[in-house]
């Protein structure tokens, strides 16, 4: 094959006009012209530019090309075989006047340098996580999805303390009508600086109620997770100096799958994706319902007199669990700002002498403090902190409205709950928050709550 219609068709089966961390450097030789393909953080650049040095050089012995000093040093036509050869980190080099390439092993895979991310733990897998270098991030991606037809788009985002964003998809599964909203979102996005980054960008990106508190977009620090949404048909959207990964469209229900499902067997990780889901949803009802049953006049049945109160308290029960939330988060603060060294030791004790002191002095009732004990621990049964507070506030509203307007305020309560989700905009803007129920897709929701075995 000729060296032109080799470099030509290898641009286009890489797709060098759409990606920026594709690179294709062409360079003058003695003896015409060659080309060097790579993927920018794959490959070990000092080692690179040995060999460019030594193609290119003045004094180059004749037929350099075919005596790369090298250990690993293989020739072929095959385009095939040379797109997955720089997918998978190492170079590709053609010569004019040759009808073959060479390809290099070069490669320098990034290593994760500390631990695996503090947010997203796993049992099984890779200890890798995101880190502040955008071609680290994107690399760490390719490792892991060696696919031609994974586009990696480059933007540059605000004037004048610019930016980098890429913008990751892979043609075919992605919507292209999403990806070319999302592109014409970034190009047109017109801010001086991101100085908080994925926020920053997430609040231009995405149209924002300050009513509505449920989060718009799902993150990861975690490569291999966010190259299976790719595959699902997801975009990654990945910000310079920030470590996570934005995961887009976001439905309500994607907050609610963890990585470790994907570990582990199906049926094990079925369950465990049902547990979390029944646990994290009874955390916005558990205190509100408790309060409506001993708000009833009606005498409890013998199997539900376990829940009432038999030592009353001199705090109101209704100000007991106002207070008790707000303690709560008192505690999650303390604990954001204290050495990590006396972290848990903090929130343990601290949480365990204030409930006892609570009700040694008769403020609060035991039942009360066991209740919200479980709520605490259920808001961290999933990793969006926005999400743990949105339930919190609709919490405090299920309780208020039991308050003043008793069953019938339980109702109105979550009926309210329901419509401010499914009111919540998302980036695909026509696709509902509450997919796959709305619109309904029988496939894809019982893949939500059951982890099927991939064929």
């Amino acid at each position: 094959m000729e060296y032109k219609r080799m470099v030509e068709g290898l641009s286009g089966r890489l797709r060098l006009d759409k990606s920026f961390d594709l690179q294709c450097r062409r360079m003058p030789t003695r003896g015409g012209e060659i080309a060097f393909f790579s993927v920018s953080g794959l490959t070990d650049g000092e080692l690179c530019a040995k060999v460019l040095s030594f193609l290119c050089a003045d004094n180059a012995p004749e037929g350099a090309f075919h005596r790369i000093p090298l250990p690993e040093v293989s020739y072929t036509a095959d385009l095939s075989k040379l797109v997955g050869a720089v997918l998978g980190g190492k170079a590709v080099v053609m010569e004019e006047g040759e009808e073959v390439a060479a390809i290099l092993d070069v490669k320098s895979y990034p290593l994760r340098s500390v631990e695996e991310p503090e947010n997203d733990r796993v049992l099984r897998g890779p200890r890798d996580g995101f880190g502040e270098s955008l071609v680290r991030n994107t690399s760490l991606i390719r490792r892991r999805l060696r696919d031609p037809r994974l586009i990696v788009e480059h933007h540059t985002i605000g004037d004048p303390a610019a930016c980098d964003v890429a913008l990751c998809y892979v043609e075919g599964c992605a919507s292209s009508t999403f990806v070319k909203t999302m592109r014409e979102k970034l190009s047109g996005c017109v801010t001086p600086a991101l100085n908080m980054t994925q926020e920053s960008l997430a609040e231009r990106l995405i149209p924002r109620g300050w009513w509505n508190p449920f989060p718009k977009v799902r993150y990861t620090e975690r490569p291999d997770a966010a190259a299976a949404m790719l595959e699902e048909g997801s975009v990654i959207v990945l910000c310079d100096n920030s470590p996570q990964a934005m995961i887009l469209p976001t439905a309500i229900f994607d907050f609610l799958q963890e990585t470790d499902d994907f570990y582990l067997p199906p049926l094990i990780g079925s369950y465990s994706r049902l547990v979390r889901m029944a646990i994290f949803f009874l955390s916005l009802i558990l205190t509100p319902l408790w309060y409506l049953l001993l708000q009833e006049n009606t005498p409890l049945p013998s199997w539900l007199e376990f829940i009432e109160i038999k030592e009353p308290a001199a705090v109101p029960l209704l100000l007991q669990l106002l207070l008790a939330e707000f303690m709560i988060d008192g505690l999650k603060l303390a604990s954001l700002n204290t050495p990590s060294m006396l972290n848990n030791s903090l929130s343990v004790v601290g949480g365990l002498i204030l409930g006892d002191y609570a009700v040694e002095a008769g403020w609060f009732s035991s039942q009360t403090i066991l209740y919200m004990a479980i709520v605490a621990i259920a808001s961290f049964t999933q990793q969006s902190y926005e999400l743990g507070y949105a339930f919190k506030f609709f919490r405090i509203l299920l309780l208020l409205a039991v308050e003043f307007f008793d069953f019938w305020g339980f109702g109105i309560g979550l009926l309210v709950t329901a419509v401010v989700i499914a009111l919540n905009k998302t980036a695909a803007g026509s696709r509902s928050y509450l997919y796959p129920l709305i619109p309904f897709s029988p496939k894809a929701l019982f893949r939500m709550f059951f982890r099927v075995k991939r064929k």
